[in-house]
């Protein structure tokens, strides 16, 4: 059976773990180098990125998940997660995966209050996408390989570089398991 892991170091991993068991696929936490080597792709969930950066670099995950990733493991970050794998962020010094070809702006949209919900056409998806963006990053710039799969005022909020998938966007709170589904076809 395939797992999908959920880096489980702060922020929503129990609501991405929920969303990938409705798919039929199992799911598990991942908080370890040797976990990391059990999964077939993996979920970067939203939350803090600085603070799942720090606890990254605590629990030696820094580099067994650029090698993990880079060696073709099918990842997918949701808002911090996205933060987390860009190369670069315009703002803020924090540990970054740096497997992502992009350079990303922290609380783009703004501060918690300014948090929206829209409904966002989605390259790929016949129907639009209930997105939930809070404190949400945008790509301020895409690399050549880079596959802009959704936008919002010109701005990037959904990409694809090879096997890696980001949204600043939250879609483990929607109950419409569609992103989640592109991530398991990349296996």
């Amino acid at each position: 059976m395939t797992t999908v892991g959920v880096l489980a170091l702060q922020g929503d991993v129990r609501e991405h773990l929920h969303t990938l068991e409705s798919l039929g696929v199992a799911a598990a936490p991942v908080k370890t180098p040797d976990e990391l080597g059990a999964i077939d792709a993996l979920v970067i969930p939203g939350g803090e990125s600085t603070t799942i950066g720090k606890m990254a670099v605590r629990f030696g995950l820094i580099e067994p998940l650029r090698r993990s990733i880079e060696d073709g493991l099918p990842t997918y970050g949701t808002c911090a997660g996205l933060i987390l794998l860009a190369g670069a962020v315009t703002d803020g010094d924090q540990p970054l995966l740096g497997v992502l070809d992009v350079v990303a702006r922290r609380n783009a949209f703004g501060r918690q209050n300014e948090s929206f919900e829209s409904a966002l056409e989605v390259h790929g998806l016949e129907e639009p996408f209930h997105a939930v963006f809070i404190r949400a990053p945008w790509v301020e710039k895409v690399g050549a390989d880079v596959e802009v799969l959704a936008d919002i005022d010109e701005h990037p909020v959904m990409v694809r570089q090879g096997k890696i998938l980001a949204t600043s966007f939250h879609p483990e709170l929607t109950g419409d398991a569609r992103i989640h589904q592109l991530l398991i076809d990349l296996i």
